[in-house]
This record gives C-alpha cells, sequence and structure tokens, in this order.
C-alpha cells in the first residue's frame, strides 16, 4: 500500500467531488482570514488604539458570551433557510463589520463592533457542519470532519504567519490594512460557498424531512433527545479540561508559574499546529471503524497526561521544562485529531435531518459555555494563591469528562458509535 492510499482511501478519494472540494477550499480560505487576525483583538484595542486593559478584555468577555447566546439562533435558521444561506449571509455581514473595526476610535464603535463580530464571526460553524453532512455521505463522515479540522488549523496557521509578517507596532495603519484585508478574503469564501446553493438551500430540508409535523419540531424536540444532552454535558466538561483551559490559562502559568518567557508560547502553539496538521490523516485511519465513545475518554486521558507534565514542569529547569511540555503538547495535539472527527459524528449520526442545524448548535454550544466558565476557574485558581494546582484541577476535568462520554455509549447503536464500519 502506497503513502497517499495510507493516508486517503481510495474510496474516500472518489468521494471528493467537485462541490466537496469547493466546501474544503472555502472552510480553508474563510479560516485564513480568521488566522490574520485571531490573537490580535485585545493587542488592537490596547496597543493600537489606546483603550485600557480592562476595557479591552471585557469586551472580549462580552463578546463571547453574545457568540454563545446567538447560537441557538443560527441553529434554527439553519433548519428553516437551509444551511449555505446562513453562510453568506454571516460572511457578509461579518466582512462588513471587519470594515467598521478597522475604522473604530470610540469605546462606542467598539462595542458595537466587537458584538457584531461575535454575533456573526462565529455563525458559520454549525452550519458548516450542517452542510458537510449534505456533501459527504454517512460512511465517510468521520474521515470528513477529519480532514476539515487539518484544513481548519493549517488555514488559521497560515493566516497567524502572514499577520505576523505584515503588523507592526509602530504602523497602526497595518492593523487597518490586515482588517481591511480580513473582509476581502470572508467575501471570497462566501463567494465559494455560493456555489454551493443547491446542496444546502431551505428546499433540501424540506425534500429530506418526513413529514409536515416534523418541520415544525423545534429546541424542545432537541433538548429531549437524552443522547445529546449526555454529549454536550460531557463535551462541557472535557473542554474545561482541554481547548478552554489552553485558551484561557496556558500563557498565563507558563510566565508567571513557570518564568519562562512569554515567546515560549508561541514555540508550544507551533507544535500544537504542526502536530494537527501532520498526524491528522493518520489519526483518522487507526480510529476508523472503532469506538468513539471509547476514543473520546482515550482523550481525556491524553490531555490529563498534558496537564500532568505542565504541572510537573515546575520543578524543572528552563530547558527541560520547555522540552517536557512540547513533547507534552504533541500528545495533547494527537488528542484534538482524535476528537474533532468523532464529536461532529456522533452528533450528526443522532440528529433528524429536519433538526440538524439545532444540533449543530447545541455541540457548538458546548465549547461557547466551556470557554466562559474556563476563565472563572483560572480566577478561584490564580486570585487564592492556588494557581500551582490549577494544571492537576484541570487534568481531573480531562478525565472526567473522558469518564462522562463511556456513559453515553450505552445510549448509542453501535452504528451511531461508529463500530459498524
Amino acid at each position: 500500500m502506497n503513502l497517499l492510499e495510507s493516508l486517503v482511501p481510495s474510496d474516500f478519494r472518489r468521494a471528493l467531488d467537485a462541490p466537496l472540494r469547493r466546501f474544503f477550499l472555502g472552510v480553508f480560505v474563510n479560516c485564513f482570514a480568521i488566522g490574520l487576525t485571531l490573537s490580535l483583538y485585545v493587542v488592537y484595542l490596547h496597543n493600537v488604539l489606546h483603550f485600557s486593559t480592562s476595557f479591552s478584555t471585557l469586551l472580549l468577555g462580552l463578546s463571547s458570551f453574545a457568540g454563545l447566546i446567538s447560537s441557538p439562533l443560527w441553529g434554527t435558521l439553519t433548519d428553516r433557510i437551509g444551511p449555505v444561506k446562513v453562510l453568506v449571509i454571516a460572511g457578509v455581514t461579518n466582512a462588513g463589520a471587519l470594515i467598521y473595526w478597522a475604522y473604530i476610535q470610540s469605546e462606542r464603535s467598539a462595542i458595537i463592533g466587537g458584538l457584531v463580530l461575535a454575533i456573526f464571526g462565529g455563525a458559520g460553524w454549525g452550519p458548516g457542519s450542517t452542510l458537510l453532512v449534505r456533501l459527504v455521505a454517512s460512511e465517510h463522515r468521520q474521515r470528513a470532519y477529519g480532514f476539515n479540522f487539518m484544513l481548519v488549523n493549517f488555514g488559521i496557521g497560515c493566516g497567524g504567519l502572514v499577520s505576523a509578517s505584515v503588523v507592526d507596532l509602530h504602523h497602526p495603519l497595518s492593523f487597518r490594512w490586515l482588517y481591511l484585508g480580513n473582509a476581502l478574503v470572508s467575501l471570497v469564501a462566501g463567494g465559494i460557498y455560493i456555489t454551493l446553493w443547491k446542496f444546502g438551500h431551505e428546499k433540501a430540508i424540506h425534500s429530506n424531512a418526513h413529514g409536515p409535523g416534523e418541520r415544525r419540531e423545534g429546541w424542545a424536540e432537541v433538548l429531549r433527545d437524552r443522547r445529546l444532552v449526555l454529549f454536550v454535558l460531557g463535551s462541557i466538561v472535557l473542554m474545561l479540561g482541554g481547548y478552554s483551559a489552553v485558551d484561557a490559562g496556558l500563557s498565563l502559568f507558563v510566565v508567571n508559574n513557570l518564568h519562562l518567557s512569554v515567546h515560549v508560547i508561541g514555540i508550544f502553539l507551533f507544535v500544537d499546529t504542526s502536530v494537527i496538521v501532520l498526524a491528522q490523516l493518520f489519526v483518522i485511519n487507526v480510529i476508523n471503524g472503532r469506538s468513539r465513545t471509547r476514543i473520546l475518554a482515550v482523550v481525556g486521558v491524553m490531555w490529563a497526561f498534558f496537564w500532568g507534565v505542565l504541572a510537573l514542569s515546575l520543578a524543572l529547569r528552563t530547558f527541560f521544562a520547555i522540552l517536557a511540555i512540547s513533547l507534552a503538547m504533541i500528545v495533547f495535539a494527537i488528542g484534538e485529531t482524535m476528537l474533532s472527527p468523532v464529536g461532529p459524528a456522533i452528533v450528526n449520526e443522532i440528529a433528524p435531518e429536519h433538526l440538524r442545524g439545532r444540533y449543530n448548535a447545541a455541540q457548538g454550544l458546548s465549547w461557547g459555555l466551556s470557554s466562559s466558565i474556563a476563565p472563572a476557574i483560572i480566577a478561584a485558581f490564580f486570585d487564592n494563591g492556588l494557581s500551582n494546582w490549577w494544571p492537576l484541577s484541570v487534568g481531573v476535568l480531562s478525565l472526567s469528562g473522558g469518564i462522562f462520554m463511556l456513559t453515553l455509549r450505552r445510549h448509542l447503536s453501535a452504528s451511531q458509535d461508529g463500530r459498524a464500519h
């Protein structure tokens, strides 16, 4: 078996028809746009526009909350008007908000721009997952979601490299041009999604629904699905021990507790992104046909290992601490490559077609809620002199999330759990 066949089996290559290739191109372009400005939010507000640190961080938190509470609305709209319309509306509005953001001058305009960016900027994840289901057969969904996750990270990484070479704190106009460029690239992504119109408008939903009664179903029916509720709860706990903790507290712990340079954080994130891009296709092949809930439990163990190494790094000298955390980050990243195809696959296996947008939005809620809760957990440890214990507590959450996912196993059929392929 050659390398290409081992990474991308021939049956999946045959499934990569023109519409699916255009979808993946749209994902890459959209994530490239996100990567252009992803890490510049507070820097732009504080260092370039000279707003206070408290205002800048408060607006970031407020924006995260706005994005969280708008998620159910996007799920409902996806089911009612179709994922392509939602993707296009969100893309165009987000581009307009980025143009507005490039010219903000007052705190009031920053609040308006920040909220619009939060509401429309994150609207595409649920509709995108729903559209992907329309473009790929069920036996290829898990692989398609993993491939999609690889492109997300590759796009964000490429965008980050471009922004790092363009922006300059001594030339504030460079930030303005970067946001304007972000808007243009976002419009290009929207144009790509328009080419998939026939796969994602409301008629596709109506033709796949089983009857008029089902089309009237809404969030009440979604919340009555015990499988989805268990998955979302487990995801919240797992994310609190994973992505959310990394985003909210890793840099703080590295700088304040390990006393490492802030530039070291870039090394860790580079290792994370590189491993995801290089390992994703290999990992998809390894986990294919295995129990998805058990895979999620293994992810919890792998992430707990990372946090354990981070805690032990307190006793290591600088070089060995950096080396240990970098190696542990490889394990963390492989866990990400296992989670990325499995989570969406479970949700879309149990979701009925006419409620698929809401089901994917519910999965998105687990990310938003964990991102909102994680800073409060971190504050409780760091404000009370317990910051050295924070990594171990996060490791316990990782393990708990994995155990929680195992309880979901008995509520899924073999096919839904990925064991029937």
